[in-house]
């Protein structure tokens, strides 16, 4: 990540990136990387508040013994993570949470590991905030949230039921098994958990509801911050600033504008999107997933933007390529690396080769799926 930091800073020290292309660029993605900011803080600090942990052991009673119950709650707490709070809080915060309740149930955590995993990914089609691609085609596709769900909440459905129906089958020998539920616990403080939770509550509406997601993230986090500064200051560490991924971010924004601005784009016209047929929609989303897989999803997106020329109809299926596709590699995206590091710590081994061609059992049929659904409600 250094080595890119630095090319990205030389890129605007020299000039190769024009200076008036290297402000249009940072006023089109502060406000992004502003919000990645924000709702890290406000996740970390709920995570350190128990108010996942609490979801998680009500979750694992309101199961009342059945697996199926338990997971389609975990199903549904995936979901909503991801939505809400972005692919990334999901694969670092509820994979552990979700593992280590079914490891002390006693039940197979392999298919709730890849439910994370694969959710974070394919559920982070619907709203703008739930992913940083839907962030930087947000504006392009509409004025307000209501104009990309839209467009999003087919393929976005699509995203959730194909990979969840293809888990269910594989793992149905667990899941249609039986479980002692777990003992209930206290928070440890229970005011900022109230509280937490509380914040969690009313920021999860608006991020939905406004179009500059990034001030009501940054409210919620300032609330959080002065919570802990007062009963839980320790707590307070400069890691709850997701630096590598913002150093990440910021330089393969610099770096693909400057391709861009020295001729990427006029390569890629051959590319560009022909009105909104069927085909022209699938081989968008399918160039999306491919780049996805072979530079991951963030660099995909940003190269191939270009080729959706605009259109509302051809962003989203580029994103449904880059979202809802890079399920193959380990570096098709950062939250699968992120969800590794976090299910090896506790224990789990997945063995690369095999991750990779379920993922790709995966990844075919619930991208071309998506792509019908959007083109359904496109036209």
């Amino acid at each position: 990540m250094v080595a890119l930091l630095v090319l990205a800073l030389v890129l605007v020290v020299t000039g190769l990136l024009p200076t008036h292309d290297a402000s249009a660029l940072a006023g089109r993605t502060a406000p992004v990387l502003g919000f990645v900011v924000a709702i890290t803080i406000v996740a970390e600090l709920a995570r350190d508040a128990a108010v996942f942990d609490l979801i998680a052991q009500r979750i694992g009673r309101w199961g009342r013994g059945r697996v199926l119950a338990l997971w389609a709650a975990v199903i549904l707490l995936a979901v909503v993570s991801t939505i809400f709070l972005s692919l990334d809080t999901t694969a670092v915060i509820v994979t552990p949470v979700v593992v280590l309740l079914a490891q002390g149930v006693g039940v197979s955590p392999l298919p709730f590991a890849f439910a994370t995993v694969w959710l974070a990914n394919t559920a982070s089609l619907l709203l703008p905030v739930s992913n940083l691609t839907n962030l930087l085609a947000a504006t392009a596709i509409g004025t307000n949230p209501a104009a990309f769900v839209a467009l999003s909440w087919a393929p976005a459905l699509a995203g959730i039921l194909v990979p969840v129906v293809l888990l269910t089958l594989v793992h149905r020998r667990t899941l249609f098994g039986s479980y002692t539920a777990p003992p209930p616990r206290a928070p440890g403080d229970r005011v900022l958990f109230l509280a937490s939770a509380g914040v969690l509550l009313v920021l999860l509406p608006l991020l939905a509801l406004v179009h500059d997601v990034w001030i009501p993230a940054s409210a919620a986090a300032v609330v959080l911050l002065a919570l802990f500064a007062v009963r839980r200051r320790h707590a307070l560490r400069l890691s709850l600033v997701p630096w590598q991924a913002l150093g990440l971010a910021a330089a393969l924004f610099v770096i693909v504008e400057t391709a861009h601005a020295r001729g990427l784009a006029g390569l890629l016209s051959p590319l560009t999107v022909h009105g909104h047929g069927l085909g022209e929609l699938l081989r968008v989303a399918g160039l999306g997933a491919l780049a996805a897989n072979g530079i991951d999803n963030l660099p995909a997106y940003l190269v191939l933007e270009p080729v959706a020329g605009g259109d509302p109809a051809a962003l989203m299926a580029l994103l449904i390529g880059v979202n809802l596709g890079p399920l193959i590699t380990p570096w098709a995206s950062l939250a699968t690396l992120l969800w590794h590091h976090r299910i090896t710590a506790l224990g789990i081994t997945i063995r690369w080769r095999s991750f990779m061609l379920w993922g790709l059992a995966a990844a075919v049929p619930t991208v071309g799926v998506a792509g019908l659904a959007l083109a359904a409600v496109s036209n």
